[in-house]
């Protein structure tokens, strides 16, 4: 059968108008109904900040009509926070920053007031390595000199990290094992504190993160880096591995929900996190801060979390917190 123009026109047209509500109906889903609480476990100016606001960024500017609510309740190296996760209300609209290894690392401890199996996490979306850092004015320039000096002055140079049994904790456990020194380790509530620590010359360094050597560079040295390979932003920063040490660790950052949030609930949050990951913006705003992004979700995280909770078991033995 032959088709006259105008039949042609009208097809196309039908098409097109299908195509744009289609897709609108698939921005629409990806879209919250309301506005999302995003519940945040450390003080505001570290890292786990800094990523929710390029996170609460990217989702403006696909949902303008959704808001997220960036808030903060501090304490205990995120302890306080994961200790109420479940009193949170299980509206599918609240969520709470975690990350590993604390959430595994502290309960072994027994000084919070939750258990891993308490925090349900939906989504892990970026990773951070870490790294050794000193201020820029430090006498210190290279991981030689620092081990050289804390093998002079055993238990006096000071490192800070952000929370007691934090990956900041375990890397500076890490450093005293693989360095075969003695340093002293000075947990701050956030990274945010911590750089006021470093950056003022009251601390001999920081066991931070790559994020803090590159969100703060001109104003730190890093002295080594946990990756397999240097990183872009820091190519004069050699890798713990360059300098004879088997060592590629950091820090998990992603959201959870309370225990009691339906399933589905938990898919499409999870589902969300998930798209704003693959956002050419929010992949430029990660390089740029020294974020690795992932993207373990709820279909992924029950072997992941195991296979997690198996690492930092042994890394809980190594700290002398589990047996």
């Amino acid at each position: 059968m032959k088709l006259n123009a105008f039949t042609v026109k009208t097809i196309t047209t039908t098409v097109l108008a299908f195509a744009a509500l289609a897709s609108g109906a698939a921005v629409a889903q990806s879209c919250p109904e309301k506005n999302i609480n995003y519940w945040q476990a450390f003080p505001a100016g570290g890292e786990s900040d800094i990523s929710a606001r390029h996170q609460q960024l990217v989702l403006k500017k696909r949902c303008p009509a959704i808001e997220t609510i960036v808030q903060y309740k501090p304490g205990a190296g995120g302890g306080l926070m994961w200790a109420q996760i479940n009193n949170m209300p299980a509206d599918g609209y609240n969520v709470i920053g975690v990350n590993l290894p604390h959430i595994v690392l502290q309960p072994f401890e027994g000084q919070v007031q939750y258990k891993t199996d308490d925090v349900m996490p939906v989504y892990w979306f970026h990773y951070t390595p870490d790294a050794l850092v000193v201020p820029a004015d430090s006498p210190i320039k290279s991981f030689q000199d620092l081990i050289k000096m804390a093998k002079a002055q055993p238990g006096k140079l000071t490192l800070a990290g952000s929370g007691t049994n934090s990956a900041n904790h375990a890397a500076h456990e890490k450093l005293n094992l693989v360095g075969g020194v003695q340093t002293t380790y000075i947990p701050f509530k956030g990274t945010g504190d911590m750089t006021t620590a470093v950056l003022g010359g009251h601390v001999t360094g920081a066991m931070s993160y790559s994020a803090f050597a590159i969100n703060n560079k001109g104003k730190v040295r890093a002295l080594a880096v946990a990756m397999d390979k240097r990183h872009p932003l820091l190519p004069d920063v050699p890798t713990f591995k360059e300098l004879g040490f088997d060592w590629i660790d950091g820090a998990y950052r992603g959201i959870g929900m309370p225990k009691s949030t339906p399933p589905e609930a938990r898919k499409r949050m999870s589902d969300l996190w998930a798209s704003l990951n693959n956002e050419p913006e929010m992949k430029e705003l990660a390089a740029k801060s020294g974020f690795e992004l992932v993207n373990v979700g709820v279909d992924k995280m029950e072997p992941f979390m195991k296979e997690r909770i198996r690492a930092y078991t042994e890394v809980a033995k190594r700290m002398g917190l589990a047996k």
